[in-house]
């Protein structure tokens, strides 16, 4: 980590420590875990229907301590709001919906429902910097956590049900997804999970991520394509608009709504060619491009179909675009320091997630532009959409000064948005053991 941001991490994890103190659970072997966020530097909707993304981990994220349990209980402490949630690791266990609980006992569950006994919980508390449903993957990040400490104090990892299908941070990334999202995952059978469609590249990011650079990957299954150092004299700022991009309620209807065009669209074209591929990605490749696609789509259209013709047609021309043509540019780009030729390849990804995903609002939309406009070489909403946070890649040197105008200018825009926060970070180490 940078040498400004270590300090505060080991607060945090002082902090997490006092928090296990204060819920009776000793610290004396205490292990301790970091689980960065990440950002979507490109690559909108595209994990979960086998495309490919740009993605790093950052600065700021969960600090956790953890200690086993001699039963199968499993407590896990918020160390900075002190609310404390228990469950069993068990089969049976059941997270509740719309709150932060449901990711760490789906996580019980699941492995549970994988692993056979005896398996022992943990007391863990964590302490976090990242803000919440901000796009910037809290929750995947929690996930993640509680998987490590539950992986640790089981070993899960020496065991037979997880070396015969888990062979390294891709394939552990891609199980994540799927403990996330309820499926089965090759042997290691899937029932429910926090109810999203979505994929495995949060999990990919904050496993796989290098220390000041983009790692391209492919997914269904994930595949490690390339990684791409960043400007060394540039920086993330990273805004969170305030509008809350929690999966829940109309907001879960309105994520999951482009996951299942994008399944829908590859239904609809296996319907008119007889073929079997498992992901649009795939179709797209097979097809020889999404045109070919759209075609079948209209000769396989029947009345009773949920989605029109054009609105599948604009789903996969998106998904095109973005995977096989925009990312492999940025990277290109990136890897030439052509910052003018990235910031036009962004701009394109972010007017098609406006008109094609229909996934922005009028604060991302504003934040990206007004990046720009203060002399960011690129900036983008990511994550889910329907709220969260926008990144721009700036000047090092630039990069407090553009936070503090953009800051100013987004409440002065939208008084409203009291939440809204402002952060610079490099591209971060990936989640570890600490010690």
């Amino acid at each position: 980590m940078s040498d400004a941001e270590a300090p505060r991490k080991e607060a945090l994890f002082a902090r997490a420590a006092e928090a296990l103190t204060h819920i009776g659970a000793s610290t004396a072997s205490a292990a301790r875990f970091w689980v960065p966020g990440r950002i979507e530097f490109l690559g909108k909707h595209t994990d979960y229907a086998g495309g490919r993304s740009l993605l790093c981990a950052i600065e700021r994220g969960f600090c956790v301590a953890a200690v086993a349990r001699p039963d199968g209980r499993i407590r896990v402490c918020d160390a900075v709001s002190g609310e404390l949630i228990e469950g069993e690791v068990h089969p049976e266990t059941r997270g509740r919906r719309a709150h932060w609980s449901a990711y760490p006992l789906t996580v019980a569950h699941r492995i549970a429902a994988n692993f056979s006994p005896p398996l022992v919980g943990a007391d863990m508390a964590f302490a976090s910097d990242l803000p919440i449903a901000s796009g910037i993957s809290s929750s995947s990040a929690l996930v993640v956590a509680t998987y490590l400490v539950l992986g640790h104090v089981n070993d899960l990892a020496a065991r037979e049900e997880f070396r015969r299908v888990i062979a390294g941070k891709a394939e552990l990334a891609e199980y994540l997804g799927a403990v996330e999202n309820g499926l089965t995952y090759r042997s290691l059978a899937g029932e429910r999970g926090v109810g999203t469609f979505g994929g495995s590249e949060d999990h990919t990011a904050i496993l796989c991520g290098q220390p000041h650079a983009l790692v391209q990957y492919s997914f269904c299954p994930v595949r490690f394509e390339r990684a791409i150092p960043l400007p060394k004299d540039h920086a993330f700022v990273i805004a969170s608009s305030g509008v809350m991009a929690e999966k829940t309620g109309a907001a879960l209807e309105s994520y999951n709504r482009l996951a299942t065009l994008a399944h829908a669209a590859l239904d609809r074209w296996r319907r008119a060619t007889g073929r079997t591929e498992a992901t649009l990605g795939d179709a797209i490749r097979v097809a020889g491009g999404a045109e070919s696609v759209v075609d079948a789509i209209r000769s396989s259209a029947v009345a009773t179909d949920s989605f029109t013709v054009e609105q599948l047609a604009e789903r996969v021309r998106q998904f095109a675009i973005e995977s096989e043509q925009l990312i492999p540019a940025a990277g290109d780009a990136l890897s030439r320091n052509a910052v003018d030729e990235l910031g036009a390849v962004v701009d394109r990804s972010m007017r098609n997630a406006v008109t094609m995903l229909h996934n922005q609002i009028d604060e991302t939309i504003f934040l990206a532009a007004r990046a720009r406009e203060l002399g960011a070489v690129a900036a983008s909403a990511f994550g889910a959409g329907f709220g969260g946070s926008v990144w721009a890649l700036a000047s090092r040197v630039e990069s407090a000064e553009l936070a503090e105008r953009l800051l100013a200018d987004y409440r002065k825009r939208f008084p409203g948005h009291t939440d809204a926060e402002v952060f610079v970070t490099p591209a971060g180490p990936p989640a570890t053991t600490v010690w």
